[in-house]
C-alpha cells in the first residue's frame, strides 16, 4: 500500500506508540496516509480506538513476526 509518511514505534510500550502516531498525523495533510509500525501487541486495540475517537480511518492492520503495521488515512477537516 502506498502512504504519505512513515514512523517506526517499534520497541516501545504504550502510550509512546499512539503518541508517535499523534504526531505524525500532525505532519501531513488531511487524507495523506501515515504507516506506522509497533512491536507492543496493545497497539492492535489502540489503534482502533484512536481511530474510533478521533475520526481518522485504519486502512489496514496486518502482523508479521511480531511486528504490527497499520495503515492510518489522516481525515479530511
Amino acid at each position: 500500500m502506498e502512504f504519505d509518511k512513515e514512523l517506526d514505534a517499534c520497541n516501545l510500550n504504550c502510550p509512546l506508540p499512539i503518541l508517535r502516531c499523534k504526531k505524525g498525523l500532525s505532519e501531513i495533510e488531511a487524507t495523506q496516509i501515515l504507516k506506522i509500525t509497533a512491536t507492543d501487541s496493545g497497539s492492535v486495540k489502540d489503534f482502533q480506538a484512536f481511530c474510533k475517537q478521533t475520526g481518522h480511518e485504519l486502512l489496514v492492520q496486518d502482523e508479521e513476526d511480531g511486528v504490527f503495521t497499520f495503515y492510518i488515512k489522516k481525515r479530511a477537516n
